[in-house]
């Protein structure tokens, strides 16, 4: 295994160092940097990076980044972890989803070093971090007022990039196209398979899907060869590939009474939410065009005509869906407390 060299500092095999990259300053003239842990195995293997935070306000994944970093699984790995809990820091900062220039960073790659203040983070990310790797893991939750389900996206019509898809252990796969100035399309670019985890909602812990991605990610690095695989036990959650998706939105400016849920399966017709004036008349209703699984969907109960509610996607077999979920549910608490009746009984 060779040097390898982040901002400036060597990392040697078998070494573990926390890294700061310099970044532009704040106008007060503080100094402002992005965490880096880097974590490397005395034996060769690929090289992972996890980020999060990309958008400010997503911040279940600073805390994924925490406990993997603390978990005792990830203690004899072969190869590289890089991990990035915080990419925009001045976006989380300002409990913001933006930069200070008012720019998505997810949409600025690859940016350069002369660009807009998003162009100059994207390029930093990508020539100090993304370039080292072979494989990402990049951490998001549903935008301000709005949850997501669970799921993993990606280009799944990549053999490699599949493989890492279904070994993170979701129930919900979403083919999703690579947009231009992403993280995902940047890094594709570079040959490197890139994962997106969305769980959960901005500004918000949320502890199943805290839980959840501390597991997919330990799942895709035994996948990669990071760390040695497990022979998995009891039923296993089963794998459903989306191939299309679409938002259900708001006919009508009022307020909402929701009715569908998160992992819900609905069919074409079914009520998903009811619309109403500050009397209780109802204005309208939000029906399900077709049948699928809700994946995300918004929270406040407000919405102006034109917003997008509910997001689906479109499932050959979608009743099914929902009970992988739970499924997963129960495996993450059997792990957490494997014996009910012990607490009980204590």
């Amino acid at each position: 295994m060779e040097k390898l060299t982040i901002g400036g500092v060597d990392i040697l095999p078998g070494e573990t160092k926390r890294i700061e990259l310099p970044m532009p300053l704040l106008y007060t003239n503080t100094q402002m940097s992005i965490p880096v842990h880097v974590q490397r195995g005395k034996r060769p293997g690929p090289t992972l990076f996890v980020s999060s935070a990309i958008h400010g306000d997503e911040l279940n994944g600073i805390e994924i980044v925490g406990r993997l970093l603390k978990s005792r699984s990830i203690k004899n790995l072969r190869g590289t972890l890089i991990a990035v809990p915080m990419v925009n820091v001045y976006g989380v900062l300002n409990q913001s989803r933006y930069m200070p220039d008012r720019r998505d960073l997810n949409r600025s790659f690859p940016g350069s070093k002369k660009g807009s203040l998003a162009g100059r983070i994207a390029n930093l990310f990508l020539n100090e971090i993304v370039q080292h790797c072979d494989y990402g893991i990049d951490l998001h939750t549903g935008a301000i007022h709005r949850s997501n389900l669970p799921q993993i996206r990606g280009n799944l019509d990549d053999e490699g990039t599949l493989a890492i898809a279904k070994a993170f252990g979701m129930p919900v796969l979403l083919n999703a196209e690579e947009r231009d100035g992403s993280l995902r399309q940047t890094s594709s670019e570079l040959g490197v398979k890139v994962i997106l985890y969305e769980a959960g909602q901005a500004l918000r812990y949320d502890e199943f899907s805290i839980r959840a991605g501390v597991k997919g990610i330990i799942n895709v690095m035994r996948e990669i060869g990071m760390l040695n695989k497990r022979k998995r036990l009891g039923k296993q959650v089963k794998l459903f590939i989306a191939r299309q998706s679409g938002w259900v939105r708001a006919s009508e400016s009022g307020f909402v009474n929701h009715v569908a849920q998160l992992g819900d399966h609905v069919n074409e017709g079914d009520l998903l939410a009811t619309i109403s004036d500050p009397f209780g008349t109802v204005l309208d209703t939000i029906i399900s065009l077709t049948e699928g699984v809700v994946i995300g969907k918004q929270n406040i109960p407000l919405t102006q005509e034109g917003d997008a509610m509910y997001h689906i996607a479109y499932f050959s077999k979608p009743d099914s869906v929902a009970e992988h979920v739970e499924l997963l549910q129960d495996k993450l608490d059997m792990e957490e407390n494997p014996n009910p009746l012990a607490d009980k009984q204590s």
